[in-house]
Parts: structure tokens; sequence; C-alpha cells
């Protein structure tokens, strides 16, 4: 293991990572806050703590091995969110424990959206901004961002970008090198960026708010600027923009690199991912309409097709932007939706759960046990579209699945023990493990009631999720550390 070559990279990441903390600095100057202190004393903090963490093994360069790029980007990610909520610490508004800052943190570098904050909207705006931003910048992984440069650095990016990926299969790239794959995705990340703000901006909110908002939706985080979160504007316009958006963003970027690249978008129309994704998107918005209007939750029907549509995808795409409490809403709705979001986004997105390719995978290959039991002579492929996919991928959805489930109940079982009652437990779990923030009973709103001690599971609930699992799990395998 190359340690002094990791300490180098990590020393490198924190001290970019300080840049960041300028931004709402600047906000706080333009706005006059008073809220910029907080954020110069982080970046001068990290800064000088990344350079002194780099500068004494700035010789170490090496070629990175598979198992030294799932320890950076854990340590990136643990260490970065760390940094991170440097700010909150330091902030006089609001006042925050340090497990408070620390669950912020990684709850806006995650994009899992889960707040411990309650007054959103009285916030200094250089916080508001710093929060969404957080999400913005997690939300493509900022381990993508960084093996855009690390080759500059001397350091081969293919074992980070494959640690961070999310998707079953990490071996594709769209372009021959990793860093023009790194730089494309972030090209049009940013473009996606600049035109859900715009077309906030035009639905009504103002400049900054529309800013704010497109971090957060192009990221699937579903951080607000206000307590309401999407409800606060309370219009049709902007909700069927951040249904878009989030659509758009829910979608492998992939495929909309061969849209921009070809200037072609049938591989939309031709990728059995993407068809799924749809197909339960509607049948999600569906069914929470029909249940609706038939209880009578709303005075009309187009209020009602309103709601049941930017609830089902901000919840199913694991956003968590709420116009109204669907906790409350009848029969099974806000169990559907917990569970809808279990599935999550498309592979390769900046969507949480399980990924639809996953799902999708499961589903074909349990269909595929019943063919053999009707017909066991048989031979039968689990396939995507025309393409028969190999049984190494196939066993390793499997054994994806299988260690979510035990990680899932092994965090809820001991948030459980903390006091939480059985339908907190479990939505909290499912909220921070997909990567979706709210959840029901006690944590429908914010998380400032839950113990520390809960709250620091559910930080490792956030990792696990954004880091699906195997990256994390990987760690606690004696195989990894043996030479």
């Amino acid at each position: 293991m190359q340690y002094r070559a990791i300490i180098r990279i990590l020393g490198l990441l924190v001290a970019l990572f300080s840049v960041t903390m300028l931004p709402p600095a600047l906000i706080s100057l333009i706005y006059q806050d008073g809220g910029g202190l907080a954020f110069i004393v982080a970046f001068f903090l990290s800064l000088v703590t990344g350079l002194a963490i780099w500068y004494p093994n700035r010789t170490s360069k090496s070629d990175l091995r598979a198992k030294e790029g799932f320890l950076i980007v854990v340590l990136f990610w643990t260490v970065l969110a760390t940094f991170g909520a440097l700010p909150f610490a330091l902030l006089d508004q609001p006042q925050m424990t340090i497990t408070d800052a620390i669950f912020e943190s990684f709850s806006g570098l995650t994009t899992t959206g889960a707040t411990v904050i309650e007054g959103i909207e009285f916030l200094p705006k250089a916080v508001q901004f710093y929060r969404q931003q957080l999400q913005w910048l997690g939300g493509m992984g900022i381990i993508v961002l960084a093996v855009a440069v690390l080759p500059i650095l001397g350091v081969g990016g293919m074992q980070l970008y494959r640690a961070e990926t999310p998707g079953p299969v990490k071996d594709s790239k769209m372009t021959p090198r990793i860093a023009d794959t790194a730089k494309h995705l972030w090209y049009i990340y940013l473009s996606l960026t600049i035109a859900c703000s715009f077309a906030y901006w035009v639905a009504g909110m103002n400049l900054f708010d529309a800013v704010c908002h497109a971090f957060s939706t192009i990221a699937i985080g579903g951080f607000s600027t206000y307590d309401a979160s999407l409800g606060y504007f309370n219009s049709v316009a902007v909700n069927i923009v951040c249904v878009v958006f989030l659509w758009i963003a829910a979608l492998n970027f992939s495929l909309h690199y061969a849209a921009v690249s070809g200037r072609n978008i049938r591989n939309y129309f031709k990728d059995p991912e993407c068809k799924t994704f749809f197909t339960i998107q509607f049948a999600l918005i569906t069914v929470c309409f029909l249940v609706l209007v038939n209880f009578s939750v709303y005075d009309s029907a187009e209020i009602a097709l309103d709601q049941a549509l930017i609830q089902a995808v901000s919840i199913s795409t694991t956003a968590g932007f709420a116009t109204t409490d669907f906790s409350s809403w009848p029969a099974f709705l806000p169990i559907l939706l917990i569970f809808s979001s279990f599935i999550g986004g498309c592979a390769g997105s900046t969507g949480g759960g399980l990924k639809v390719i996953r799902v999708l995978l499961l589903f074909l290959q349990g269909k595929r046990e019943v063919d053999r039991l009707i017909h066991p002579k048989a031979v039968y492929a689990v396939k995507l579209g025309d393409r028969a996919m190999p049984s190494r991928v196939v066993e390793a959805v499997w054994g994806f699945f299988a260690a979510y489930a035990i990680v899932f109940v092994i965090i809820m079982i001991g948030l459980i023990g903390t006091g939480l009652d059985n339908i907190t437990a479990f939505s909290a779990t499912a909220a921070t493990l997909n990567n979706l923030g709210p959840g029901l009973g006690s944590v429908a709103g914010t998380y400032a009631e839950v113990s520390d001690g809960a709250k620091w599971m559910l930080v490792t609930a956030m990792l696990f999720g954004r880091l699906e699992v195997f990256s994390l799990l990987v760690l606690f395998s004696p195989t990894f550390w043996r030479s």
C-alpha cells in the first residue's frame, strides 16, 4: 500500500477543497449578511492543513492500484466532508454542535438532503449558498472533477474513477482518456446547471434562489433555501421545471454525452434502463394521482396531479424536495414513495438508491430462475435489450443487493436501539442509505430531534449509500490490507 502517495494526494485534495469556501464568503460580501468570517477562517484552516499534509510527501509519486483507489475515495469523502463541516461549526448563526455540523456537511456532500437546521430562510445568504454548493459538488462526485486534474499532478485516475462511479458496469468510458471522460461529464453537468438556473428564473424565482435550487436539482440533493422547500413558491411552473431537470439528472450521463456528441437522441429510446426508469416514473405518478383524487385530498384534480407529479418524481429519484407533507398522504402512498427511493436513478446519474439497472437485472435474473424451474434443461441468458449480460455482472448485482440489505438491517436495528420508533428508524435508514433525505415519523421534517448516536449512524449510512456499499465495505475485509 502506497501510504505516502495516498497522503500526498489527500493533502492536495484538501487544499483544492479549501477554495470552495471562497464563493460563500463572496456571497456574504455581496449581501452583507455577516456570515463570511467563518468561511474565510475555514478556507485558511483547510488550505494550511492540506499543504502541511502534502509538503512532506510531495515527492511520493507512484501508480495507483485498485486498492489505493478505493482507500483514497473513502478517505476523500470522509476527510473532505469533515473539513466541509468547519464553517458550520464556526458560524454564530446557526450555532451547531460538532455532531450537527458533521451531519449537515456529510448530508450535503453525499447529496442526501437530510438537515438538522430549522429556520433555513433566516440564515445568512452565505450559509444558504454553501449548503447548496456542497450538494452540487457532491452530485457528480468531486472525485471525478479531481480526476480531470490529477494526471497533471502525476496520479493515474482510472482507479479513482472506478471506485466512485455509480453503477454495476464500471469499465465503460465515453472517451479513451479518463481525464477527458471526467471533463466531458463536468461540461454536461455545468451546462445542465446553467440551463436549470435559467428555467427556475423564468418560472419566477429570484436569481439567488434559482441558482441555489439548480445546484440541488441537478445534484438530486434536495436542499432548499426555505424550510417549506419548493412548497414555498407554490408554483406549478417551478414544480414542472424541477421534475424535468430531475428526470434529466437521474438518467445515465453517458446517454447525455452520446446525445451531445452525436447530436442524436435515439439512444434514449433504445436504452433498456432509460425505458424502465420512465415506466416506473409514470406508474408511480399515476398511482399517486388516482389515490389522491379518490380520497379527495385536494380541491381539484389539477392540484392533485401537480402534487402527485412533483412528489412522486422528487422522492423516487432520491431528491427529497417537498411541496407538501407527503407523510400525511392517505393509504399506502407514504410507504410506496419511500420504497420507490430504493430504486432511485439510473447508473451513472447523480441519483441515489440501488439504481434502475440493478433492479432490472434482479428482476430478469428472478424471471430466469422461474423459467429454469419450468424447463430445467433449457439455457437462458439475462439480456438487457439485445445484449446478454456476463454472469460476473449478474453475480455482482446479487452480491451488492445482499450487502445492501445487511447494511440496511444493521443500521436500522442500531437506530431502534437508540430509542427511535420502528417507522422512524426504517424510513431514516432508507432516507440516508438511498441518499433521499426526508423520512417518515419524527424525521419527516428535520433530523434535529434525533440523538447524537443516531446521527453518527445515519452519517455512516450516507457514506455507504454514496459509495455504493462495496467501495466502503471493502475496507473491512482483511484481504484488502494484505500486501
